[in-house]
């Protein structure tokens, strides 16, 4: 756990993603990102499960969507993709850290946004995309 005395955020935390893990297992930096053809910097994670949820039904892949509750090892910081854009704060509790995670469980049952969310999310980042847009800060 992040041993400053100012930790952003006390979780539970959880990571969204379609890569198959067990418990034990570290996710760390330096890996392709579940969202982009490029190795990310950090690692991401959330505080709510609604982000995790996107962060599961957005990922790349055609495996089965998972959330795990992870456990940050190091120092992290809030995510400047999310924080202070659309609104002011980091209200998705949604933070990055160069230091791994490590999955303490998986969330066994979950309910998944509808199919119009998803596919009206997936809309807006194609057209984010086409536009130059769809940048992650890594």
């Amino acid at each position: 756990m992040n041993d400053n005395k100012d930790v952003l955020d006390k979780g539970p935390f959880f990571h969204g993603t379609k890569a198959e893990l067990k418990i034990g297992d570290l996710l760390e930096p330096n890996y392709l990102s579940n969202y982009q053809d490029r190795k990310s910097n950090y690692i991401y994670f959330t505080a709510t499960l609604h982000a995790a949820k996107w962060g599961a039904e957005l990922a790349r892949s055609t495996s089965k969507e998972r959330i795990y509750i992870v456990e940050p090892l190091g120092d992290f910081e809030n995510d400047p993709n999310v924080t202070d854009k659309r609104f002011p704060g980091n209200p998705t509790r949604s933070y990055r850290s160069t230091s791994p995670l490590k999955i303490v469980a998986e969330l066994g049952v979950w309910e998944r946004h509808s199919d119009e969310e998803i596919d009206h999310m997936l809309t807006s980042l194609k057209e984010l995309s086409e536009r130059g847009e769809n940048v992650i800060y890594d």
